[in-house]
């Protein structure tokens, strides 16, 4: 898998200089553990400092290990004909490329959800304010937006596999996190954190969406998406009520590396994708790649002008053809993250603000994981069954109907008096909505700015969450009823934005999206 790759070598001894660099930070981490492993004021030592210098020689050398032999994304003029993958039934390797897909979703979102398990028990160590502590989240959203950004683009150019396994190495790097003696260094290394893990997302979903029939592709999209959101929050409140109490909330962080190296134990069970491969001119190695997944391809080198043209158009696409798409879902992901960074989050404060006992708030957490599984199921049979395009207008109206009944219901209106009416409706919107946006992105888009077009989605979800908490660490979060009116405007104008330029994929060849962007504009002359 790295034949067309500098140096395999390379890559595996810059993995091994990272992961020899954490370890050098775990000398002093056990030395902390006569102070319960606390470790704020301690003096960085010589090993960390040589472990420090051992992340960054590592990650220069995974990079240069894993550029393209030759320029990458040369103008071809192969015209490719995948034969029989679209209605191929499901292989073993189907289905090991999806598990090893879904353990790096795992990964990426149990780092976001690990920040709500450690801040607690930062604030102690560190004796900061509710506002200072709230700098952590700030910066891990602004390191995921960024990542998401940053690692679509990137598979767009040097391909799908080597973008997330350069994106693993970086994030064992930041296992030290863990052992940062001051708040500020554990504010960095999060941001670093959060745009390696960012990358995780947007690539995962733009290689599944390659590689996967097209009868098999709505519904493993939102599945393995569905585990991994769910995985990687069982897996924080897992092995925070596992391992903090005996560890402190540090040991969260340097969990980065046994998830990263499990991700890379298991990176030969993830292919390139083998349309990137027949895209950028390597039609050789896409079908020694098909043939593992039951298909074949068919090439004519001598067809003129050639269909794998490529094009980094800009980010985010805003090319006629796909304008009011990508506008439509920039919306969408904004909106969903106003409503799960932002409402959710502020909702049980709130309740408890308004005299309502911490009960009710609790049940707000408990009703999110009981809802969690059966949502995610209900969206991948009506992604996959009914309709791509109404799976997500009836997940976004759903999540309009939450915000509505609570601007009612802070009205004093007696149409939403009901206490738990307005967060089951946001819950089970707002999880049907993330489990579709996603995967309805790397479906709307041709292969050329697959992942860019999902990384931008992804990002501004994530942006979303970012201008919350932002106003949370700047102390300007309106009231309730306030902040829900604002939010049903970018809400109701998705669900609008939706209708008006969302296109069904449900059943659609992702060939017809490539003929399309590649045929010639029409002539006026």
């Amino acid at each position: 898998m790295f034949a067309d790759r500098r140096s395999s070598k390379a890559f595996w001894l810059g993995t091994l200089a990272v992961v020899i660099g954490v370890l050098l930070h775990l000398p002093a981490f056990i030395m902390a553990r006569a102070m319960h492993y606390r470790m704020a004021g301690m003096p960085m030592g010589a090993p960390m400092l040589w472990g420090m210098a051992c992340i960054l020689t590592g990650i220069a050398a995974a990079i240069y290990g894993l550029l393209p032999k030759a320029p990458a994304l040369q103008r071809t003029a192969i015209h490719e004909r995948i034969v029989a993958p679209e209605d191929a039934p499901l292989n073993p390797w189907h289905w090991a490329a999806c598990g090893a897909l879904a353990i790096a979703l795992v990964v990426d979102i149990m780092k976001v959800s690990s920040l709500g398990f450690v801040m607690p028990g930062m604030r102690i160590e560190y004796g900061l304010s509710a506002a200072a502590v709230s700098l952590l989240p700030l910066s891990a959203l602004t390191g995921a937006t960024l990542g998401s950004f940053l690692w679509g683009t990137l598979a767009d150019r040097y391909g799908r596999r080597a973008t997330l396994l350069l994106a693993a190495v970086m994030f064992i790097g930041t296992s030290i996190c863990g052992a940062m003696p001051s708040f500020a260094w554990n504010v960095f290394m999060c941001f670093l954190m959060g745009a390696s893990a960012g990358g995780l997302l947007p690539v995962a979903y733009a290689l599944l969406a390659e590689i996967m029939p097209t009868r098999h592709r709505g519904w493993s999209l939102v599945l393995v998406g569905g585990i991994g959101a769910l995985g990687g929050y069982l897996a924080a409140s897992g092995f925070s009520a596992l391992l903090q109490p005996h560890f402190g909330w540090r040991i969260m962080w340097f969990l980065n590396l046994p998830s990263g190296l499990i991700l890379m134990a298991f990176s030969p069970l993830i292919p390139e994708s083998p349309r990137f491969l027949v895209h950028i001119g390597r039609p050789e190695e896409a079908q020694a790649t098909l043939r593992r997944f039951g298909s074949l391809l068919i090439a004519d080198l001598d067809m003129p002008g050639g269909e794998a043209t490529v094009d980094h158009s800009s980010l985010p696409p805003v090319e006629r053809r796909f304008l009011g798409t990508t506008v439509a879902l920039t919306v969408a992901g904004l909106a969903w993250g106003f409503v799960n960074f932002g409402l959710l989050l502020w909702l049980p404060g709130e309740l408890i603000a308004a005299g309502r006992n911490m009960a009710l708030a609790a049940t707000l957490i408990t009703r999110s994981s009981l809802l969690a599984a059966p949502v995610v199921v209900l969206a991948a049979a009506l992604y996959a069954r009914w309709s791509t395009k109404g799976a997500l207008l009836t997940m976004t109206a759903i999540t309009a109907a939450g915000v509505l009944a609570l601007v009612l219901q802070h009205s004093g209106l007696s149409v939403a008096r009901s206490p738990l009416l307005a967060p089951v409706l946001l819950l089970v919107g707002s999880t049907g909505v993330i489990s579709i946006l996603l995967p309805y992105s790397a479906e709307s888009y041709p292969l050329r700015i697959r992942g860019r077009a999902t990384g931008w989605v992804a990002g501004c979800s994530k942006a979303g969450g970012l201008i919350c908490q932002g106003l949370g660490a700047l102390a300007l979060v309106p009231t309730l009823r306030v902040s829900a009116a604002a939010i049903a405007v970018p809400v109701f104008l998705a669900l609008v934005l939706i209708a008006r330029y969302g296109h069904e994929t449900r059943g659609r060849d992702l060939r017809e999206l490539e003929l399309a962007s590649s045929a010639p504009p029409v002539s006026h002359d």
